[in-house]
């Protein structure tokens, strides 16, 4: 897995996602969110980072639909970068499933954190979960 920084789509797993997300059909894109983000919400066992790292992503997204941080990666989906949305649900289901998945992430045996962890940035990566979070509670 190559990771270049703490953001939320820097490493390779997530731009892979991301890229998927891209193709997909606008009414395929909610479904392809909540499935990254229940993968990670529902882990009992030691979460996969590439699993965390789509997980990440995906609240980002919702995040941003919500009036978070805007989307201004470039290995983000090109057509939210470009000021395009996802359609999502008018309730907070999904919003809360994101949150659910961010806390799942960076609990005990995670990959993502334990990543994070052995290179010393831990306190920098779990900043950027913070935000996102943020951006989920609006």
């Amino acid at each position: 897995m190559g990771t270049w920084d703490v953001g939320p789509f820097d490493n390779d797993s997530a731009a892979d996602w991301c890229g998927a997300l891209n193709d997909a059909s606008a009414e395929r894109r909610v479904e392809l969110i909540r499935q990254a983000l229940a993968t990670a919400a529902g882990s009992d066992d030691y979460l996969d980072g590439d699993d965390a790292n789509s997980a990440i992503a995906a609240a980002a997204i919702v995040a941003a639909q919500r009036g978070g941080q805007p989307i201004t990666s470039a290995y983000a989906p090109s057509f939210l970068v470009k000021g395009g949305g996802v359609e999502l649900p008018s309730d907070s289901a999904l919003a809360a499933l994101a949150l659910r998945a961010l806390d799942r992430v960076a609990a005990e045996r995670s990959e993502w954190r334990d990543l994070w962890e052995e290179a010393g940035a831990l306190p920098q990566a779990t900043a950027v979960l913070t935000s996102i979070r943020e951006g989920l509670s609006r």
